[in-house]
Parts: C-alpha cells; sequence; structure tokens
C-alpha cells in the first residue's frame, strides 16, 4: 500500500455522494509464481517451497498482532454462580441473534475475483494484496482470541461460551476468505504457521473489552464507508471483495454490541474515574494507530477513490460517536485541533521511517530517533490531555443493531 500509484486520481474531498474521475488503467495479465508467505514477530527470512518462495512479512508497531489474556480472571467474572450482576437473558438473545448466522452464504466467491486480480499489475497489485494479509492476519487473530474464550467458558457461562464460539467462526469465515483472495493473487497465508510462531500480546480482561470493542466498531464504520463509496462510484470498484463488506460489516457490529454487552455486565469497568482515563487511552490508541497505518498507505484508498484522511476522520468521528454510548468518557474528536495533532503525528512518523531507511550505523539511527520519538510522544500526551466527552451509560437500549446500521 505504500508503493506509488498513479493510475487512479484520488477525490479531492471525502463524502457519500461525490464522484471521483477515473483514468484509464492499463489493463494486463500479471503472471508469477504461486507462493506461501508466512508472517513472524522476529524474522523476514525466506525459505524455499514446492511452489514457490515463501515470503515473509516485515512487521512493524502497526502491524495487526495477536493477543492473549487472563482466562481464569474471564472466567469468574462470567460465573453465573458468583456474579449476580450478570444479564443472562441480554446474552441469550445475543446468542439467538448469532445462531441465526445472517452471513452464512453470504462469502460465496466468483470469477469476477480471479479476472479483477488478472488486470491488476504493478504498484496496484502490491497494494491489494497488502492489503489482503493485513486483514486476513487481523480477522485470524480474532478467531483465535474467541476460540480459545468459548473453550475456556464453557463451563462457567455456556451461553457466553457459545456466542464466543460463534464469533470465532464468524472471524474464521472472514479469514479465509481473504485468504481465498490471496490465491487470486498466486499467494497464501499460511495460518497454521501463524497461530505457532507470531507473539501474543497479553491484554487483561478489561482492556480486552475495551480495545476489542473499538475495533469492531471502527471495523463496522470502515467496511460500511468503503460499501457506500463504491457503489455510490462503481468506476473504482477494482476488486469485488469490497461488493460483500454491506453484509460483512454487520458481523462486526454484532460483535461490537456483544462487548458492549459484556462491559455492562461487569460496571466496574465503566464507572469510576479509571475507567475514564482507560476508555480516553484506548480510543486514543485506536485511532492514532489507523490514522498512522492508513497514511502510510494513501495509494490503496486513492486507489478506490478516497481521500485518506477524510475517510480516517470520517470513520474517527463515527466510531466516536457510537462508543459514546457505552464508553463514560471520549475523546473530543470533533475538536479541529485532534485532527491538526494526529496531522502533526503522522509527519514525526515519516521522519522515523526515513531514519530507518538510512543507511546509518545502529547506533546513530537510534540517536536520531530520540527527538522524533520524543516529540511524537509529546503529541499524543497532548491529545490525550485534551477536554474529553462525557458521554456512556450502562442502562442503555438492548441490544438494536438496527440502530447503527
Amino acid at each position: 500500500m505504500a508503493a506509488e500509484m498513479a493510475m487512479v486520481k484520488p477525490i479531492s474531498k471525502f463524502s457519500r455522494t461525490t464522484t471521483p474521475r477515473l483514468g484509464n488503467p492499463r489493463v494486463a495479465s500479471y503472471n508469477v509464481k504461486f507462493s506461501t508467505i508466512t508472517m513472524s514477530a522476529a524474522t523476514t527470512t525466506t525459505k524455499p517451497s514446492k511452489k514457490g518462495a515463501k515470503q515473509g512479512i516485515k512487521e512493524t508497531l502497526l502491524t495487526p498482532r495477536f493477543y492473549t489474556t487472563d482466562f481464569d480472571e474471564m472466567e469468574r467474572l462470567f460465573n453465573t454462580e458468583i456474579n449476580d450482576k450478570l444479564n443472562q437473558s441480554e446474552f441469550e438473545a445475543l446468542l439467538q441473534e448469532f445462531k441465526t448466522d445472517y452471513n452464512q452464504t453470504h462469502f460465496v466467491r466468483n470469477k469476477e475475483f480471479k479476472e479483477a486480480a488478472d488486470k491488476l499489475e504493478g504498484p496496484i497489485r502490491q497494494i491489494f494484496v497488502e492489503f489482503l494479509e493485513r486483514s486476513c492476519t487481523a480477522e485470524f487473530s480474532g478467531f483465535l482470541l474467541y476460540k480459545e474464550l468459548g473453550r475456556r467458558l464453557k463451563k462457567t457461562n455456556p451461553v457466553v461460551a457459545e456466542i464466543f464460539s460463534l464469533m470465532s467462526r464468524d472471524e474464521a469465515r472472514h479469514a479465509g476468505f481473504l485468504n481465498k483472495g490471496l490465491s487470486d493473487f498466486n499467494l497464501a497465508l499460511d495460518l497454521g504457521f501463524l497461530t505457532k510462531a507470531r507473539k501474543y500480546t497479553f491484554f487483561k480482561p478489561k482492556f480486552i473489552f475495551y480495545a476489542t470493542y473499538l475495533s469492531e466498531k471502527i471495523g463496522y464504520w470502515r467496511y460500511i464507508t468503503i460499501y457506500r463509496h463504491l457503489k455510490a462510484n462503481p468506476e473504482y470498484q477494482l476488486y469485488p471483495i469490497f461488493k460483500y463488506f454491506e453484509n460483512w460489516c454487520q458481523d462486526e457490529n454484532r460483535h461490537g454490541d456483544f462487548f458492549s454487552a459484556l462491559m455492562k455486565a461487569q460496571p466496574q469497568f465503566l464507572n469510576d474515574w479509571k475507567a475514564k482515563l482507560w476508555a480516553r487511552f484506548f480510543c486514543l490508541s485506536v485511532y492514532v494507530t489507523m490514522y498512522l497505518n492508513d497514511c502510510q498507505r494513501t495509494a490503496f484508498y486513492e486507489g478506490i477513490g478516497l481521500n485518506t484522511k477524510e475517510f480516517d476522520m470520517h470513520v474517527i468521528i463515527e466510531t466516536n460517536r457510537t462508543t459514546a454510548r457505552i464508553f463514560p468518557a471520549v475523546l473530543d474528536v470533533e475538536n479541529p485541533e485532534f485532527k491538526r495533532k494526529l496531522d502533526r503525528m503522522v509527519e514525526i512518523n515519516q521522519k522515523l521511517l526515513a531514519v530507518g531507511d538510512t543507511q546509518d550505523i545502529p547506533l546513530v539511527k537510534n540517536l536520531k530517533r530520540i527527538p522524533l520519538i520524543a516529540a511524537l510522544a509529546s503529541e499524543l500526551l497532548a491529545a490525550y490531555l485534551m477536554p474529553p466527552i462525557e458521554s456512556g451509560s450502562v442502562d442503555f437500549a438492548e441490544f438494536e443493531p438496527q440502530l447503527v446500521y
């Protein structure tokens, strides 16, 4: 996604009704050997395979990660015998939603996929490959976490356990669909290798709730925004996977609603001053990570006719409004100063990347990074300390997915 992309002219302003202009992309087949991609946290080595070279993918702090948690604490939190705050009727209603499995027959491919992939060449082809790689990794990460939670909670709370298992079904379906998309480009992620070789980041349960809720809701707003934009501007529909985003994003929405119910069942995670500080911290972490990541890959968004920063701010604002329904405090992301701080972080991050690309010895690189890291930390702290918006209520309406869509 970081590659230069000159085939498509980006729109100057993001909106649902703007109709961007598209140049005439060159159409040609692009033949490569089939390769299996492996990803690890510490290496980018290349190994031979029967069908081609195994390609390593360089990781950074912004790469999608795998998570684990304190499963014993999770069992205690949702033990129906010792926790009388649990609203089992709400969980049972959510379980019926997941059992319905609205997208059971949605992820069915057709010949458009391979045909579209064969028409992509050069930088734009690599852009889509990286998009599929990162998205598949993120979905597979969710699958692993939800699957283990479903297994561990079976005895203490079978209803919650089954919901986690059904969410792992959704994530596995998404990851498989994305990995199948990589096959259109003669590639495939080695998911078995990922499971064993990736480093796992530990989060306490309450942090899992904050981070995963935000991840699911921001995923919803990203997917539905891209879907609506491409529906209004079909000339930018370069690859058919985006046509599936309307139904796909409802899985993300349901997952987020479930985590909202989990937090309501644990009001201690929402109703004190520490909860407000942590809520703002995770909002900032998720928003900044997305903004920096996407600004490194503007070619992808330009390729589908979006202005990267305007798209991101739209997603951040909508996610923040949704999050304000449950989090006790959120950031004031609609204050123009917030975006100015994000843009300054992008400039600093670009300088950090440039230092990494120099031929200097490691000691010199690290010395050059020190003032930049300090400047980035200063911007992050300033954004965190901006006056927040008091929000949230554990008494808001029962599960109502139609409110968002």
